[in-house]
């Protein structure tokens, strides 16, 4: 005979801790037979006798009461195999309070199913978050913000960042970048950006740009190129981080889990207050190696489309990562690899062969201009 425990009595004469013992069912009842050096005394108990509920740590095992005498038994039956059978033989007055403890049971069961899997999801998304970074859930963000709040996070650090910079207004300068950033904002197809491309007096060699259409181009940079090819070339580079989204990318990676609630619960006031604390590091901000591919590619696409020789743009970079590597800012944030530059020729050779158009001004001119005005400064 088989005298493995399949159940556990209580009584306030056993062990606090319960008595182990087997269970059979018979058509009358059940038999409790104790385990070896149990306290607990072998009896069989009649249907009638007992109550019947749910219970358990888990509140999945069902649970029988009776008494003994003056003595109250309580037995936790764990089993499916014995419960089953239980509710199978017991006589039909049990049936109510049988299915009301197996209603009780489903709906714990229920209850902790929804609890693990929630458990398990969150388990996977940390997994897959940390397995395959955040770019996944950045590119989700991103995709929720609109282009009007973007401009408005843009504004707000653009504002910042140039309330201490001094911003030419009119001159040779400004007009020449006006006209580039016509020539190439004119062949964007469905543009969804009103750019504002200025132009800030600086030695700093450098240029760069906000979500929303915000670009600034620092004179020291203009004085550096030896053409306004070259100086469109960085232009349009720039133009394609702000179609690409690439700086609303990387400030919400920045942010991280604050940006993605403000997304989510529509509080944008919120995500320009948090765009404005990082300040500095917004503009200062290094892109990744396929965001400047990116704006590399689509950049001289855009100049060949608007015939402003793309050899510019190659040659610029080309020539100031060699020889200014170590102080031009403009490679601390886009920095050009050999890799870099034979990608951009392998894209210029499959490009349609198109005669560029000269610009309207004269470059030596642009820059005694901005000479002289640093001059009478």
């Amino acid at each position: 005979m088989n005298l493995t425990p399949n159940a556990l009595c209580f009584g306030d004469d056993l062990p606090a801790t319960g008595a182990p013992c087997r269970v059979t069912l018979s058509v009358d009842g059940l038999r409790l037979i104790p385990s070896e050096g149990s306290p607990l005394i072998e009896e069989s108990v009649a249907f009638a006798a007992l109550s019947v509920a749910a219970g358990g740590l888990d509140h999945d095992q069902l649970v029988l009461s009776w008494m003994t005498g003056a003595s109250a038994r309580t037995l936790y039956l764990k089993d499916p195999t014995l419960i089953v059978a239980f509710r199978r033989m017991a006589p039909p007055e049990l049936t109510a309070p049988l299915e009301r403890a197996a209603e009780h049971v489903r709906r714990v069961r229920h209850s902790h199913r929804l609890f693990g899997g929630s458990a398990v999801g969150i388990v996977v998304g940390l997994g897959l978050l940390l397995w395959f970074g955040s770019d996944l859930i950045v590119e989700w963000t991103v995709a929720r913000i609109p282009i009007e709040w973007e401009q408005k996070l843009g504004e707000a650090v653009y504002q910042d960042a140039l309330s201490k910079e001094t911003v030419l207004k009119e001159g040779p300068a400004v007009s020449a970048v006006q006209e580039m950033t016509q020539r190439l904002t004119d062949k964007i197809l469905h543009n969804p950006y009103k750019f504002q491309v200025s132009v800030v007096q600086s030695p700093v060699v450098n240029a760069f740009a906000l979500p929303g259409g915000y670009v600034v181009v620092f004179t020291g940079l203009m004085k550096k190129a030896e053409s306004g090819e070259e100086v469109a070339g960085v232009l349009s580079h720039e133009l394609n981080h702000v179609l690409q989204r690439h700086g609303l990318e990387r400030m919400v990676k920045m942010l991280g889990l604050a940006a993605v609630v403000s997304i989510v619960v529509g509080d944008q006031q919120g995500l320009i207050g948090l765009a404005r604390e990082l300040g500095l590091n917004l503009v200062t901000l290094k892109f990744g190696r396929e965001q400047e591919t990116e704006a590399d590619v689509t950049g001289i696409r855009l100049l060949s489309a608007a015939r402003i020789a793309p050899e510019g743009m190659i040659g610029f970079f080309e020539r100031l990562s060699e020889k200014d590597k170590e102080r031009v800012e403009l490679f601390s944030t886009h920095p050009m690899s050999a890799a870099r530059a034979e990608r951009l020729r392998a894209e210029l050779a499959e490009l349609p062969k198109r005669s560029p158009e000269p610009f309207t001004f004269e470059w030596k001119s642009i820059q005694e201009s901005l000479a002289k005005s640093e001059l009478n400064k």
